[in-house]
């Protein structure tokens, strides 16, 4: 029999629109033939509503439209183990198999979300509810990665409640420039790139905008590398892609237009290197306890020091995404991909039923 998969989308977050675009791509690369996708699509304002209608809807952000949802949410009970559906006159039960996390960012990469389903007994796809989080807090992502011998760049946290004037000593003690990000955001959001110190105060404004916590690290001379690790013990590692900057950082928009940027796939580094990152990035994976999939993003510097930069647990998920492109390049396809990440997360809950 088919299992019945939640395809879970949109949310309470900068990066909607980003989700709608990944999940409007799994869902249509799931293999209907062993997958019958439940799709539970959750609004800016939080509503959440069981979608049936024509998958173009998702990506079109037209999706939220009453004749096509039905209000249905994830029953944290066990017994259920499953969507409860609301009509005018009952309240369905929907058992569910798995469930595929597709959201980025706050309320749905940060471990809300998965601690839920973890509440419910439902398996999902991806990392747990303590590894999304740590993940997901650039701070204390970097705080584990440094106390376990990874190098990092030199940081230091500031909270909202805190004087601006603190700030900015720390800031003159790291040297600039420095980037100033919100500690809990993603897909650069918040994020600025701070050349003196008579920006500062404007760059923490827009980030506290984000998160009550904000990060101010020193700019790596150096590339971004990115590696896509697939897996729970046995590890399945894509080639590494590389991030070539014309000028100011990987914002927003050149994430998702490539304006002024180019993404090299393979990266450009020598053989040697490229083993000491994959290395460095599955030692990653398994010390924040990732499991289904991950992208760890690195810094290489010119004198070839490996800097530890984030990890992302949901990472965008088209067909031509960084994360899929990467896998693609050691032989696996999309479809391939979406299969393994499911089969992943049901078995995992048949291990631990035995």
């Amino acid at each position: 029999m088919k299992k019945k998969i939640a395809i879970l989308f949109g949310g309470c977050s900068t990066e909607y629109q980003v989700s709608l675009q990944s999940a409007s791509a799994v869902v249509n690369h799931i293999n209907r033939e062993k997958y019958d996708p439940i799709l539970l699509g959750i609004t800016r304002e939080g509503s959440w509503l069981r979608f049936q209608g024509p998958a173009e809807k998702i990506s079109k952000d037209t999706w939220h439209n009453p004749k096509y949802c039905t209000p249905a949410v994830i029953s944290p009970s066990k017994e259920v183990h499953g969507i409860l559906q609301f009509s005018d006159t009952k309240v369905e039960q929907i058992y569910i198999d798995a469930a595929f996390p597709v959201l980025h960012g706050k309320n749905g990469e940060d471990g809300t979300l998965q601690g839920l389903l973890e509440l419910s007994g439902i398996p999902f796809v991806g990392c747990g509810t303590l590894s999304s989080a740590l993940c997901m807090d650039k701070d204390l992502a970097h705080v584990i990665a440094e106390a376990s011998g990874i190098k990092t760049p030199p940081f230091f946290t500031a909270r909202r409640h805190e004087s601006p004037e603190k700030a900015m000593l720390l800031a003159d003690s790291l040297g600039y420039p420095v980037f100033v990000k919100p500690a809990r955001s993603g897909s650069s959001f918040g994020i600025t790139k701070v050349e003196g110190r008579s920006r500062l105060e404007e760059a923490l404004c827009l980030a506290f905008r984000h998160d009550e916590k904000v990060v101010v690290e020193k700019a790596i001379n150096g590339f971004e590398v990115g590696c896509a690790v697939l897996g729970n013990q046995e590890l399945t590692v894509g080639e590494l892609d590389e991030i070539e900057l014309q000028k100011g950082f990987f914002d927003f928009t050149e994430k998702y237009t490539l304006e002024t940027s180019k993404i090299h796939l393979p990266a450009r580094i020598s053989k040697e290197k490229t083993a000491e990152i994959k290395e460095t990035a599955k030692f990653l994976y398994h010390l924040f306890e990732c499991r289904g999939f991950a992208r760890v993003d690195v810094f290489l510097t010119p004198s070839g020091e490996v800097i530890f930069n984030e990890i992302n647990t949901i990472p965008g998920f088209t067909a031509h995404s960084r994360y899929p492109s990467m896998l693609h390049m050691v032989g696996m396809d999309f479809q391939e991909t979406i299969e393994q990440l499911i089969d992943m997360a049901v078995k995992n809950e048949t291990v631990t039923a035995n």
